[in-house]
């Protein structure tokens, strides 16, 4: 599996655990994830801070390996797993624990597939001060072991070259792209991608700092200063060599495009995408149409069309930066009130953990998002949905966003939250699914399609505003479905796209950039996932409906969901009419 896959993994935040009560009553579990260590003991070799994130044991001190022919051994060794798991299918009876291996097959094929057209048509590059930003935060973080605190100084001498048998990561990958250099018809990165990083390199240089400071470990410095001077070396570098070879267009080749919708779990083309959510995107609007006059009438206001509704939602309700976590905990205990009375869905016994983020955090991710503990040998750590961080005007006052007002709250909480994410993630450790399942199944479909979803049935329980702020975030999901592929298809400008975002769906001009940048060229597809995702789930839930009639139970059927981790549309719907239903009719 690339790098390339394992960090969008880790990104989204998947969750397993391996010591949940649940797991040892499953003994198909435990004979899935003895195939699924062969996957990751392969993976681990390659990305070894990912590996400790998933909370692999042994890996705390390694570092990425960026060696010389890193793609010709990576490709050896995916092919070899990819005959091993070939065998052990033939020889497996249990029809789940098949299953499972055929997901992990799919995941080393697309994996290959992958790295195979990223060869064929990428010239490498590496934002390394990011990359170390977030080996370092893997280890020094509140949800992970004191005792595991001091591997990060020893990852920070590695990265450095500062140990026998270790080279700068820096050099590794200056060498990694620069015997690339000569071979025609290689598309460089896009130039914008590469000014931003550029841009934010000191952020994560000092966030590395932030982190090692904040702790009481001994030594640290003179590795970091090493550490910290390479990286502005190399950032200097990738000014002089990368920028002269970046593309002006941040289109991608067209077969690379297609290949990121695979991998996010989208099995549409960009023209059913683009017909799909155009006419999703009306609906959506005709009712907020509905909601905004409902709301101007309950709220005195003078206008009902739902754009002025929002901008006046958005003035009269705005949160100080340091109000933010109050605000947000309040609305999660009202939204899980309406869950538990309405039997919507089957909730923790305990908290849901919300944080805001650290400067560097927000760095790389400008967006609410869940923070995941590890994964495999999991001890009672729990996910967190990260805010990220509003800095106060020299004034004194605050910056306003699109997380930052009342009516905002609710959809965002329900997303991140519970119903949402927190809710999926969770259920894995509490649960014990399968690592296949946790894990190599994980694509944005499934995951954030959820999340929408989860949005949809908190919505009718939501104060109007609420609810007209939910149809906002449906709107821009529906956008994103079609916006995305256009800019990418090269139907629509830049610059008209931000504009729709902005008038049209009233989102704030951060935001919309974010979004731009997300389409064009730091996750292009990803964003069709959602509405995409959300299409299948609501399609599910109608068909289930239909099959059981009376005997339907949203919160057993919700429950039942959770429960079989993050499999991919058609292997859920498979589950709900093979499994779920017959156990529900009467």
């Amino acid at each position: 599996m690339s790098l390339r896959h394992w960090a969008a993994a880790l990104i989204v935040a998947t969750i397993f655990s391996s010591s949940g009560s649940a797991a040892k009553d499953k003994d198909w579990v435990a004979l899935s994830n003895a195939h699924a260590a062969v996957v990751l003991e392969a993976l681990s070799k390659y990305s070894p801070e990912g590996a400790g994130s998933l909370g692999i044991d042994g890996f705390d001190e390694a570092v990425t390996d960026l060696g010389p022919n890193i793609y010709e051994r990576g490709m050896a060794d995916s092919a070899t797993l990819l005959a091993e798991l070939k065998l052990r299918l033939e020889k497996e009876a249990h029809p789940i624990v098949r299953q499972d291996i055929q997901i992990l097959i799919k995941a080393v094929e697309d994996s290959m597939r992958s790295s195979e057209l990223n060869r064929a048509n990428m010239l490498p590059y590496y934002n390394i001060s990011q990359q170390v930003f977030g080996g370092v935060r893997a280890l020094i973080d509140p949800q992970v072991s004191r005792d595991r605190y001091p591997a990060a100084v020893i990852r920070v001498k590695r990265y450095a070259g500062l140990e026998e048998g270790y080279e700068p990561i820096t050099e590794q990958a200056k060498a990694r792209t620069i015997e690339r250099f000569d071979v025609k018809g290689l598309s460089g990165p896009y130039r914008g991608e590469v000014e931003q990083d550029l841009q934010r390199g000191e952020t994560f240089i000092a966030g590395i700092e932030q982190l090692l400071a904040g702790t009481d470990l001994q030594e640290w410095q003179e590795p970091y200063a090493t550490l910290a001077g390479q990286l502005r070396d190399y950032n200097d570098w990738v000014r002089e060599e990368i920028l002269p070879r970046a593309r002006e267009d941040f289109r991608l080749p067209p077969v690379m495009y297609e290949d990121a919708l695979r991998n996010w779990g989208v099995d549409a083309s960009p023209e059913q995408l683009i017909q799909t959510a155009t006419q999703g995107y009306m609906d959506i609007r005709n009712e907020m149409e509905v909601i905004g006059g409902l709301v101007a009438k309950e709220k005195g206001y003078g206008s009902s069309d739902y754009r002025d509704v929002i901008g006046k939602l958005k003035e009269e309700g705005a949160i100080d930066g340091d109000k933010l976590l109050d605000h947000y905990q309040q609305v999660l205990g009202k939204i899980e009130k309406f869950l538990e009375a309405e039997r919507i869905i089957s909730l923790p016994d305990r908290p849901a953990g919300i944080r805001i983020g650290t400067a560097a955090e927000t760095a790389a991710q400008p967006a609410p998002h869940l923070d995941p503990p590890r994964m495999i040998g999991n001890t009672g750590e729990y996910p967190y949905f990260v805010i990220p961080l509003i800095v106060q005007n020299d004034d004194g006052s605050w910056p306003q966003t699109d997380d930052t007002y009342e009516a905002g709250a609710w959809t965002l909480t329900a997303h991140e939250a519970r119903p949402g994410h927190e809710m999926q993630f969770s259920s894995m450790i509490e649960a014990g699914v399968s690592v296949a399942r946790a894990i190599f199944a994980f694509n944005s479909t499934n995951v954030e399609g959820w999340g929408l979803y989860a949005e949809a049935i908190a919505k009718p329980y939501m104060p109007l505003e609420g609810q007209l702020i939910s149809l906002q975030y449906r709107l821009m999901r529906a956008a994103r479905m079609f916006l995305d592929p256009m800019l990418n298809l090269g139907l629509i400008s830049p610059e008209d796209a931000k504009r729709l975002i902005m008038e049209d769906i009233v989102i704030g001009e951060t935001w919309a950039q974010n979004e731009i940048e997300r389409y064009t060229y730091r996750m292009p597809g990803q964003a069709t996932a959602y509405f995409y995702g959300y299409t299948k789930m609501q399609a599910l839930r109608t068909q289930t409906e239909l099959a059981l009639r009376d005997d339907f139970d949203q919160q057993a059927f919700h429950d039942f969901v959770l429960a079989q981790g993050m499999l991919p549309p058609e292997l859920l719907k498979k589950a709900v009419m093979e499994d779920f239903v017959p156990s529900m009719r009467n």
